[in-house]
């Protein structure tokens, strides 16, 4: 399989299938293929897989793709695309960022802290990854990458958390006292996670994002500058 990685701000990832060679994905990630590409939904990994996947937010099925041909993703929001190699013990996802693997990782779910899901805005559950191969995923805004030594530690805000590998520690810390969580502009919750192993951060949450949109945008019965209402064009008419 190869693949390119175009674009800047919005990027989106195009990739060419040898004959018989397969990739899976979201469907909502899926932009174009060539006719010669063969499209399949199927419940990877079985029934109960394709239960947990449902309950981190993904589809129940997902779409393999088979070659010869070019595919494309993309993701919703402008950001960043990534390639990750899983190795080891495996690797865990956020669960609104998985794009695309190879058909030699599988892909399942698992519990993650609760308050992590809660108070992140992520979801309870992460996306689950095992086997051999590369995983696409979607960095909201930008990336940052971090190899932990033993022991090593980092504090991530949860709605900033990318991916992990599976086998390293992590916990859930608040984010100072009182007075630091109600008017520090951040999150409730740190993700604190423990080495060795790699990390990968979000330069972007996705509350982060709503919430600029919102402060932005007009009030309900305000017209835009366009002239353009909640109910449309609005027009002064003087007979």
């Amino acid at each position: 399989m190869q693949y390119r990685i175009l674009g800047k701000d919005m990027q989106h990832v195009r990739v060419f299938l040898n004959p018989g060679e397969m990739v899976y994905g979201e469907g909502g990630h899926l932009v174009t293929k060539d006719p010669s590409v063969n499209i399949n939904a199927g419940a990877r990994g079985g029934i109960l897989k394709s239960f947990e996947r449902e309950m981190t937010g993904g589809d129940f099925f997902v779409l393999e793709l088979t070659g010869p041909g070019m595919v494309e993703f993309s993701s919703f929001f402008p950001g960043r695309i990534i390639p990750i190699q899983v190795m080891g013990q495996g690797l865990s996802v956020e669960h609104n960022s998985f794009l695309f693997a190879e058909s030699t990782v599988q892909y399942g779910a698992k519990l993650g802290k609760l308050l992590a899901g809660i108070f992140g805005g992520e979801g309870i559950f992460l996306a689950s990854f095992t086997g051999q191969g590369n995983v696409f995923v979607h960095a909201r805004g930008g990336v940052s990458a971090f190899n932990l030594q033993p022991n090593q530690q980092i504090q991530v805000e949860a709605g900033h958390l990318l991916a992990f590998d599976s086998g390293m520690q992590y916990d859930i810390q608040r984010v100072g006292g009182l007075k630091t969580m109600l008017l520090g502009g951040e999150g409730l919750f740190f993700v604190t996670i423990t080495g060795p192993g790699r990390v990968w951060v979000h330069n972007v949450s996705i509350l982060q994002f709503a919430h600029v949109l919102y402060s932005r945008a007009p009030p309900p019965s305000q017209p835009s500058p366009g002239g353009f209402g909640p109910q449309g064009p609005s027009f002064n008419i003087n007979l």
